[in-house]
């Protein structure tokens, strides 16, 4: 069986491509939109070892046939421990540029904030209240293939954001396939937002709901999101979810 090599960026080379995404910039879009770009955080030759470590069922816990489950149509694969090294050292580096982000959500909307200084403090929380096995998913649609709009909430133990990483080249891999995103802000009528996933760059986006104005002060936007219709080609993502399930 032929192997597959996968290119390890070391912590600092990580670190300082996560650290190129303006803080301002990305919690203005958050505050705005619920979602927001990074800079590229994988280069295509990443991107390519990562989509190929799809064939490798060892490495993953389980996988999920959407259209079985009326989820849409594809398939997606949740990475077993100890996860790939560059999926663990994109989930430690993100952590911290999106915590503070979380804490100022939670005290917007009058809620605790239990997340701590370091992703390894908080995940022996949700490993504690028994969310003890991984979240990183790695997705392949095809043709036809669509992602209902959900979210991926595995217990009580949720951090409010999660990333998603376009590993494929929109336009020439696939064609469709756009990240969706629907908003239920009280009442009022639901809003989506849709964006082109760049290969290697990352989306922030909300997992559950996050602070929108309101008469009354901060009120809860419920959020939900998916993928639409890849109408030609093979899309490959990887969503990076700060607490396991």
């Amino acid at each position: 069986m032929p192997t597959t090599t996968v290119r390890h960026p070391d912590r600092s080379g990580l670190a300082v491509r996560v650290a190129a995404t303006d803080p301002q910039a990305l919690t203005a879009e958050l505050d705005a939109l619920g979602c927001a770009m990074t800079p590229r955080l994988l280069t295509p030759a990443e991107c390519r070892d990562l989509i190929a470590l799809y064939d490798r069922a060892e490495l993953f816990r389980s996988t999920v046939d959407m259209a079985r489950h009326r989820f849409g149509s594809g398939q997606y694969r949740y990475f077993a421990h100890p996860l790939p090294e560059p999926v663990r050292q994109l989930r430690a580096a993100l952590y911290p540029l999106l915590l503070p982000v979380a804490r100022d959500w939670a005290d917007r909307l009058g809620r605790p904030a239990p997340w701590p200084d370091t992703l390894d403090a908080w995940l022996e929380r949700c490993h504690a209240a028994g969310q003890d096995r991984s979240s990183q998913i790695l997705l392949r649609y095809g043709p036809g293939d669509w992602n209902a709009l959900h979210r991926d909430l595995f217990g009580d133990m949720v951090f409010p954001l999660q990333v998603v990483i376009g590993l494929d080249v929109p336009g020439d891999d696939y064609t469709g396939g756009e990240f969706l995103l629907v908003e239920q802000r009280p009442r009022a009528q639901s809003r989506g937002t849709t964006t082109v996933l760049e290969q290697g760059h990352g989306l922030v986006f909300t997992t559950r709901d996050r602070p929108v104005r309101s008469a009354r002060g901060w009120s809860a936007g419920q959020i939900r999101h998916g993928v639409s219709t890849v109408r030609s080609g093979r899309r490959h993502s990887l969503g990076i979810v700060f607490h396991d399930a």
